[in-house]
């Protein structure tokens, strides 16, 4: 794994975006797939948060923040100068994930082992009986 680069969590998936529209960021993110570039802008202007770094879309929509740990050391590489390049790489749970490349260059995914085919067992299914009560 190249030592630049690395994944970060981005989190406030499901609070509505405060533009017009109140954009849903779930949604977006729903949209993407993993590779899609992303971008970061940081929110010195933030009232929560002066080190906040949002995290957008493709499109241009908001999908949510990095994480406050992040966001000071990642906030603090972008304002000077290194470049960052970023991508989506996955949506799971309360999170989203994202993947970050400094230095110049595209990241890239990790590789992750399939995971093992679930097992169907279908010895507890039992059909609804067809019958006139049902409209068959």
């Amino acid at each position: 794994m190249d030592q630049r680069e690395l994944s970060l969590a981005v989190v406030g998936i499901d609070y509505a975006n405060a533009d017009k529209a109140k954009s849903n960021r779930r949604f977006e993110l729903l949209q993407c797939e993993p590779g899609d570039p992303v971008e970061l802008r940081r929110e010195p202007k933030n009232p929560h948060d002066p080190n906040a770094v949002a995290v957008f879309s493709e499109r241009g929509i908001q999908v949510g923040y990095l994480t406050a740990e992040r966001a000071p050391w990642i906030g603090g590489k972008i304002a000077a100068g290194e470049e960052a390049v970023a991508i989506f790489q996955a949506l799971g749970g309360g999170a989203a994930t994202i993947r970050i490349r400094f230095g110049g260059g595209i990241p890239t995914l990790p590789t992750a082992a399939p995971l093992p085919p679930i097992p169907y067992d279908d010895s507890d299914f039992h059909a609804d009986p067809d019958g006139p009560e049902w409209g068959a």
